[in-house]
């Protein structure tokens, strides 16, 4: 699909400058403009903010992912550390106990 209506040239902006100053006359277009400003200055806060929030929740999102990586890989490193033990205890390798338990 193509686009190209949107484009303008400098003879289109002429025109629909001059249709702007006829419509609205030579005293309305700085209130125009000015409103037009306002607009687009709002427009740019609200999407900022959008912007904002998303962010802060995407980093909140992420904060929560690294908090349970550590608890896991606590969790990992104490598993670990317990089968040392046990391994320890009974004789064998953490190797021979993994075995066994793949084999069960």
């Amino acid at each position: 699909m193509c686009f190209s209506f949107l484009s303008f040239g400098g003879g289109e902006i002429i025109l629909v400058f001059l249709a702007v100053l006829l419509l609205f006359g030579a005293n309305k277009i700085p209130d125009f403009a000015r409103m037009l400003g306002k607009g687009m200055n709002e427009f740019k806060r609200a999407t900022d903010d959008i912007k904002r929030e998303f962010r802060e929740g995407t980093e909140d999102f992420a904060q929560d992912l690294r908090d349970s990586q550590r608890e896991i890989e606590e969790h990992v490193r104490d598993i670990d550390s317990s089968l040392e033990e046990d391994s320890e205890r009974n004789g064998k390798g953490k190797e021979d106990d993994f075995d066994a338990l793949k084999e069960k």
